[in-house]
């Protein structure tokens, strides 16, 4: 049984940096493509980034590139989400997510395994 934990929300000024962890253990962790979506308050989960097996491709919502870099390291079964230039509208609980999908996935339906979710809070 995959278990996904996420780690390292909290409160952050506009402008900050924080990043986040998620560690999955129970099957091999380079089987599975990752990926990272939120959830605001009062709105739907939305995507955010996505990493390859082997983390040669990562794809990004527009609102999030280039202030987003999501990363994994094989070795420790874990994978990140650095955050930086944090605006108040990227306040959300953000989950990460294993795919069985060899394909670059966007959309929650293709993952099989969630976190629970990590707050990440943006004051301005």
């Amino acid at each position: 049984q995959v278990q996904v934990v996420e780690s390292g929300g909290g409160l952050v000024q506009a402008g900050g940096s924080l990043t986040l962890s998620c560690a999955v253990s129970g099957h091999a962790f380079s089987r599975y493509n990752m990926g990272w979506f939120r959830q605001p308050p009062g709105k739907e989960r939305e995507f955010v980034a996505t990493i390859t097996r082997s983390g040669n491709r990562t794809y990004y919502a527009d609102s999030v590139k280039g202030r987003f870099t999501i990363s994994r390291d094989n070795a420790k079964n874990t994978v990140y989400l650095q955050m930086g230039s944090l605006k108040p509208e990227d306040t959300a609980v953000y989950y990460c997510a294993a795919s069985r999908s060899k394909m670059v996935v966007t959309t929650t339906d293709w993952y099989d395994y969630w976190g629970q979710g990590t707050q990440v809070t943006v004051s301005s």
